[in-house]
């Protein structure tokens, strides 16, 4: 029987396909391109559309259809649930990587022998430079690790047990209900926030002096949030909280090479 392996995320996806390889299999890899630790959930399994338009929002790439994205990653994974193939699951000690464990969970309960996972954790990363270690929530997503990492625990492929698969199926259902706008993964439990929690740990980190908006960006995605955020994201509070003066930009606030921050009250000398 054939096997497809699910990650969290396109990077994450193609550091499999080449653990894969050097390990001459050729299972195919399924990417699930959606960070599902922000942004609304209500309503997802029903119609891809709030997470698109959410998206749409955050994005700079004007290119991307995220309707067309979502709708065809929606079919994928609808079609994966009704297929025969056995599904292994990848993921790490993150928000996000927990969350698609818990929405693939949902979509095979009713299949649930075709069901296998490979858990990840900050003792995998072997990399003793890698900033998350310097995390306090010990954050990981699969994404971070090398293809050797991979490779090496490809046996180490489980069975989810009928009962777990059921609570954590619960789980996700529990969580699209809650809605909130960010989602922390803290001792094995869920949790909402806000994107003025991002806001706050921003403006606690601006000064009266320009300074590089990657330098916060850099400090903000390695803060102890107990999920991880994206630099996308990121940028996407700067340009909100531009628009309504809580700070100031100047530069391409598309991008991070020129743009600049300092705070709204301050004179900001040139």
């Amino acid at each position: 029987m054939s096997t497809i392996h699910l990650t969290n995320g396109d990077v994450a996806a193609d550091s499999l396909r080449t653990a894969l390889h050097e390990a001459g299999r050729d299972d195919r890899v399924q990417s699930l391109r959606d960070d599902l630790a922000v942004g609304p959930l209500r309503g997802l399994d029903d119609a891809p559309d709030v997470r698109a338009n959410f998206w749409d929002r955050v994005s700079v790439d004007t290119r991307r259809d995220f309707l067309r994205e979502f709708r065809e990653q929606a079919a994928a994974l609808v079609s994966i649930a009704r297929g025969e193939a056995n599904l292994v699951v990848w993921h790490g000690e993150s928000a996000a990587d927990q969350l698609m464990l818990r929405r693939v969970c949902y979509h095979l309960r009713n299949n649930p022998q075709r069901l296998n996972e490979v858990r990840l954790s900050i003792r995998d990363l072997t990399d003793p430079g890698a900033w998350a270690h310097s995390r306090r929530d010990r954050a990981t997503s699969v994404g971070m690790f090398a293809p050797a990492v991979l490779q090496a625990r490809l046996a180490d492929a489980a069975p989810i047990s009928v009962l777990r698969i059921s609570r954590l199926a619960l789980e996700w259902q529990e969580v699209k209900h809650a809605n909130g706008e960010t989602r922390r993964w803290r001792d094995n439990t869920f949790t909402s926030g806000s994107f003025a929690d991002l806001d706050a740990l921003i403006l606690e980190r601006i000064t009266e002096d320009w300074q590089p908006a990657a330098r916060v960006a850099a400090e903000l995605m390695t803060a102890e949030l107990w999920f991880l955020v994206s630099d996308s994201v990121v940028l996407w509070r700067l340009r909100e909280m531009a628009s309504t003066r809580r700070i100031k930009l100047r530069g391409d606030t598309g991008a991070w090479r020129t743009l600049e921050l300092c705070a709204a009250r301050a004179p900001c000398p040139n």
